[in-house]
């Protein structure tokens, strides 16, 4: 959450939309992703001078190009280390990192790590389509074990990363899930992580069709995604499925997915609560076909922000010090004269 002094003029999806051509696959999901950051942006009552799009390497990475905004096209994973410095430098602006799951979680898997934890007042959208779309299809940290590509001919034997589960490990204090097609489900989580102090992070389950296409098609086909996605509202029992019959519910510590009746009510099906820790990672480990997918916010707390303590810092080292001298500065410590040769 950014707090600006200057009020911004009325804005419109249009004013966020660059004369640049979009360079993605046509039917590429980042096409949906990138249409509901533009239809948010006005809501959210920032001057366009005052938001900044960081990005790293990668179809995602492209991002900053179609935002009319300030932007940095940056390097490889390295984005959350550039936009912690903007935003240490200028708190005031809104931050956002635009990174997949290759560039995020690879290579940038350690500054990914590290942004969460320092909980800098940040905006993280990571494009997960679990493949490398922009070298041409070699396998992802996401990508499912025994996945067959260009760089796994005969199948995948790692074991994928989860990024809601990394993002928790790291003790993100705004952690999430969406989906690029489900547009008025990704605009609410996008109003969320803007409304959050601290780092935000969104994963955005997103479509490669072209080579990795169908690999959310259980969560976004008509006939079959009320049975498979888990939408995550905070207070309500986490109920799906079409007839909306379906539950979790605990099975000693494990989850379990139980349909009601025979025994089973709603009161045994488990409550959603978004400052739970133990049940946000309980949620961020159900996978398909055993589970449906989780939707929403996993984890929402306070906690004091990187640039806000930064910012305190400073201004209380500023009031201890003397105006300063610098011939004194220069003339501390340990000094020698060289004699003239």
């Amino acid at each position: 959450m950014t707090t600006l002094s200057n009020a911004a003029p009325a804005l419109n999806r249009k004013d966020f939309i660059t004369d640049q051509d979009v360079r993605w696959c046509p039917g590429c999901g980042d096409y949906s992703i990138l249409a509901q950051v533009q239809k948010v942006m006005p809501e959210l009552g920032y001057a366009r001078e005052n938001i900044v799009f960081v990005s790293g390497i990668g179809c995602s990475s492209r991002f900053p190009y179609y935002m009319n905004t300030y932007g940095f096209h940056s390097i490889h994973g390295r984005a959350p280390a550039i936009a912690t410095g903007l935003k240490a430098t200028r708190p005031e602006l809104s931050v956002w990192v635009v990174t997949g799951d290759g560039d995020g979680l690879s290579i940038g898997g350690n500054h990914f790590l590290h942004v969460l934890r320092r909980n800098v007042d940040i905006n993280i959208l990571m494009f997960n389509n679990r493949i490398y779309g922009l070298t041409k299809g070699q396998y992802s940290p996401t990508s499912e074990r025994g996945k067959v590509t260009k760089s796994t001919p005969v199948g995948s034997i790692d074991y994928p990363l989860h990024p809601i589960s990394v993002a928790l490990g790291a003790e993100g204090t705004f952690v999430a899930r969406s989906v690029d097609v489900e547009a008025k489900h990704l605009q609410e989580m996008i109003r969320r992580a803007d409304e959050h102090r601290g780092t935000s992070f969104i994963e955005i389950l997103q479509n490669c069709n072209i080579f990795n296409d169908g690999a959310f098609a259980n969560i976004t086909d008509k006939d079959g995604k009320a049975d498979n996605q888990l939408l995550l509202e905070h207070g309500r029992p986490l109920l799906f499925g079409k007839n909306h019959d379906k539950g979790i519910r605990m099975a000693g510590h494990k989850l379990e997915v139980v349909t009601l009746g025979n025994g089973v009510d709603e009161s045994q099906i488990l409550v959603h609560d978004e400052t739970d820790d133990a049940l946000a990672f309980l949620l961020s480990t159900m996978q398909p076909p055993a589970f449906p997918t989780p939707l929403g916010v996993f984890r929402a707390v306070e906690r004091e922000a990187y640039d806000t303590a930064l910012q305190h810092q400073v201004e209380h080292a500023k009031q201890r010090a003397d105006a300063g001298d610098l011939d004194e500065l220069f003339g501390r410590g340990d000094t020698w004269e060289v004699p003239p040769s």
